[in-house]
C-alpha cells in the first residue's frame, strides 16, 4: 500500500474549476476530479496553519485548548504512527513555520524530510543592506517583509522557487519508490499563500491593464484600496493559484507513468483559504471564519474503490477526517483520543471551527453559526499546553510566573498541563462582530446574518455537544455564556439578537483610499513610519486625540491608521478626514517616483 497527499495552503475553494470557477486556468485540478472523489462539504477544524497541521497529525480539534504551538508530549501523530507500524514516511515541503518555536515538533514525526527555503520572508539569505524595492501597497512592513524583498533577489527562475523544488523532491520521491511498498509521502507547499510571488508566465495567463504601486500582499485587514487595486492582487493570487495547478499536474504525470492509481492513495486538500477582497476583507484570523475561509476543497482517491472516480460526496467532513483516513487505509488503528473518522465514513451531523480565543463556530452544513464572547473582555480564557512556544517566540517569564496546574484532560493521557492566562484584546476580538447565524440555503454568500431564535437555539445545542465531546475546558464555556447541559440551553443564552448592533456596525461601508485626500505622508502611510515625522505626529495628537495612547498602536502597530479606522472602527471619521487634511498640507504630494530602498519606499505612502 502507497499515499501521497498533496497539501497547499491557502488554497480557495471557489476559485477552482471543480468547484465552479469559470475565469482561473486550473486544468489540472479539473483533472484531478475526474480521477478522483471531490468533497462538497469539507470544513477546516483549527486555524491558522500549525494548529491546521496539529489536526492533520491527532485527527482532534486544538483550538479550543491552545493557540498556535508544536505537537504536545501526549499527542498522538499520524505519520509517527505509520512510522511505528513499519509504514515509511517522508515529508518535502517549503512550508518555514515547521521550523519556527510554534512548529518544531512536526516534521521530526517524519521517517525523513526535506526542506525547501525562501517563502514569504524565511530568514534564509543574510544581506545587511536594505533591498531595493518598488513601492508597495502592503503596510505591514517589519522584518518579515524586509527579508522576503532580500528572498526575492535568489529567486529569480521558476526552477529556484521552492514550490518548484518541493514538487521536484516529491517526484524524486515517487521516481525512486515507486516499485517499492509500504510508503507514504507528504508533498506540502506554502504556496499560494501570500505573497502572491510567481514569474511571468503565469502572470500572463491573467492580462490586465494596472500601473498602481506593487501588491502582491495584502495586509491582515479590511480592503481599503481602489478596486483596480484589489483587482489586480486576486489575479496575482490567480497566478500562483494556476502555478500550483502546474505542480499538481506534474504528480498527476507521476501517477500516470508508474502506474500508481492502481495500488496508491491520493488525497490533496489545504489548511484553509483566503479572502481576497469578499466581504470588504483582505486574508484571515482578525475577522469571523467565512465560508471562504473554511469552506474548502478536498479530493481523494482511494485505489480500492476505483468506481468512485468522478464523483461527488455531499456528507460533512473535516480535517481531522484525514489522519484516521490514512492509518485505516494502512491498516494501523487509530487511537482512542482521535476524533476524526476515515472519509469514507465520516459524514457527521455538525462540524466545529475556529481559532483559538475568537469565534467558536459550528454547521450542520445548513446554518453556520458563529458564537462570540459573551461579555467584551473575552475572558476566562486559559491556553492548556506543556509546549509553551508560539509562532516566533517563546511565553515569556512574565506569563509562565503565575501559572497553574490544569486536571489532566481526556486526551492528555494523565498528564496536567499548564494553563496560562491567555493574551486577549477587546478591540480585535470576536465581540466586535458578535454572533453571527447564517442560513447558506438563502444566504450562501453570507452577505446577510439572521435573526432566528429556534434555529439558534438548534445550534447552540450542538455547540455545546461538540465542546463536550472535545473535552473543552469549563473556561470556553464560560467566555461563550453556555451551559455545559445540552438541555440547559435556553432563550437566556440567545445572543444573535443581543450582539445585532455590533454585526451591523462591523458590516458597515468601509473608509477606502479615495475618500482621503493624500499627500507623501497619509493615512496609508505604515503607523511606525507615519510617527517619525514630529508634524505628522503632532497632527494625530490634535485629531484623533488618545490613539497614541491606546493598545491600538500595540495591536497594528505595521498597519496604516486608515487599516485601523478600517479594521477596528474605534477611530472617529470626522476625525480621520480633519487628519488626513492636515497632512496633506504638510506633506504635499511629490512628483512621480521610481524605485528606491526599502525606507525610501515605505515612506512614499
Amino acid at each position: 500500500m502507497k499515499a501521497i497527499m498533496v497539501m497547499f495552503d491557502s488554497l480557495n475553494r471557489h476559485l477552482l474549476p471543480p468547484y465552479g470557477a469559470e475565469w482561473t486556468h486550473a486544468l489540472n485540478f479539473a483533472r484531478l476530479a475526474a480521477r478522483t472523489v471531490t468533497f462538497d462539504n469539507c470544513y477546516a477544524g483549527s486555524m491558522p496553519c500549525m494548529p491546521a497541521r496539529r489536526e492533520l497529525h491527532t485527527g482532534r480539534h486544538n483550538f479550543l485548548h491552545r493557540g498556535w504551538g508544536p505537537l504536545e508530549p501526549f499527542d498522538d501523530s499520524m505519520p509517527e504512527l505509520l512510522k511505528r507500524s513499519g509504514v515509511y514516511t517522508h515529508l518535502v515541503s517549503d512550508h518555514q513555520h515547521y521550523f519556527e518555536d510554534g512548529g518544531a515538533t512536526y516534521h521530526t514525526r517524519y521517517s525523513s524530510w526535506e526542506f525547501f527555503r525562501g517563502q514569504e520572508g524565511d530568514p534564509w539569505k543574510g544581506r545587511v543592506a536594505d533591498p531595493a524595492v518598488p513601492a508597495d501597497l502592503h503596510s505591514s512592513r517589519g522584518e518579515t517583509w524586509r527579508q522576503d524583498w532580500v528572498n526575492r533577489q535568489y529567486l529569480d527562475t521558476e526552477a529556484k522557487q521552492p514550490q518548484t523544488l518541493t514538487f521536484d523532491a516529491g517526484l524524486e520521491f515517487l521516481r525512486d519508490n515507486h516499485a517499492d511498498d509500504g510508503w507514504f509521502v507528504q508533498i506540502e507547499t506554502f504556496d499560494p499563500h501570500e505573497p502572491f510571488f510567481t514569474h511571468q508566465k503565469y502572470k500572463d495567463l491573467y492580462p490586465h491593464d494596472y500601473d498602481g504601486p506593487h501588491f502582491d500582499w495584502p495586509d491582515y485587514t479590511r480592503v481599503t484600496e481602489t478596486d483596480e487595486q484589489v483587482a489586480h492582487a486576486r489575479y496575482e493570487y490567480a497566478a500562483l493559484l494556476s502555478m500550483c495547478d502546474h505542480s499538481l499536474g506534474r504528480v498527476l504525470d507521476a501517477m500516470d507513468a508508474y502506474g500508481l492509481w492502481e495500488d496508491t492513495l491520493l488525497i490533496v486538500c489545504t489548511d484553509h483559504g483566503f479572502l481576497l477582497g469578499e466581504k470588504g476583507w483582505w486574508a484571515k484570523v482578525v475577522q469571523p471564519w467565512y465560508n471562504e475561509l473554511v469552506h474548502t476543497p478536498l479530493f481523494l482517491h482511494d485505489p480500492r474503490r476505483p468506481r468512485l472516480a468522478g464523483t461527488r460526496h455531499a456528507g460533512l467532513v473535516q480535517t481531522v477526517d484525514i489522519a484516521p483516513t490514512l492509518l485505516e487505509f494502512f491498516g494501523v488503528e487509530r487511537t482512542p483520543d482521535m476524533q476524526g473518522r476515515p472519509l469514507a465514513e465520516a459524514t457527521r451531523e455538525a462540524a466545529l471551527f475556529g481559532i483559538f480565543g475568537g469565534h467558536v463556530n459550528i454547521t450542520d452544513g445548513r446554518h453556520v453559526y458563529m458564537r462570540a464572547c459573551v461579555d467584551d473582555d473575552n475572558r476566562p480564557l486559559y491556553e492548556h499546553t506543556l509546549m509553551p512556544t508560539r509562532i516566533r517566540g517563546r511565553f515569556t517569564p512574565e506569563e509562565l510566573a503565575d501559572v497553574t496546574l490544569a486536571e489532566p484532560f481526556s486526551f492528555t493521557k494523565g498528564v496536567r498541563t499548564l494553563r496560562v492566562a491567555a493574551r486577549t484584546s477587546a478591540l480585535l476580538g470576536p465581540a466586535h462582530f458578535g454572533t453571527l447565524l447564517f442560513d447558506l440555503a438563502t444566504d450562501p454568500a453570507q452577505e446577510r446574518p439572521v435573526v432566528d431564535d429556534a434555529t439558534e437555539l438548534r445550534m447552540i445545542r450542538l455547540l455545546v455537544t461538540a465542546l463536550r465531546a472535545n473535552d473543552a475546558p469549563i473556561s470556553q464555556f464560560e467566555r461563550l455564556g453556555i451551559p455545559w447541559e445540552p438541555d440547559e440551553v435556553g432563550d437566556e443564552h440567545l445572543l444573535v439578537a443581543a450582539q445585532r448592533a455590533r454585526a451591523d456596525a462591523a458590516s458597515r461601508p468601509t473608509p477606502r483610499v479615495g475618500d482621503f485626500p493624500e499627500g507623501t505622508v497619509n493615512l496609508r502611510t505604515p503607523l511606525a513610519e507615519l510617527l517619525r515625522h514630529p508634524l505628522a505626529a503632532d497632527a494625530v495628537r490634535r485629531h484623533l486625540p488618545g490613539l497614541l495612547d491606546s493598545e491600538l498602536l500595540t495591536l497594528r502597530s505595521g498597519g496604516s491608521l486608515l487599516q485601523l479606522a478600517a479594521t477596528t472602527r474605534a477611530v472617529d471619521h470626522e476625525g480621520l478626514t480633519a487628519l488626513a487634511e492636515d497632512l496633506a498640507r504638510l506633506f504635499p504630494p511629490p512628483a512621480v517616483s521610481g524605485t528606491g530602498s526599502v525606507a525610501r519606499a515605505a515612506g512614499r505612502r
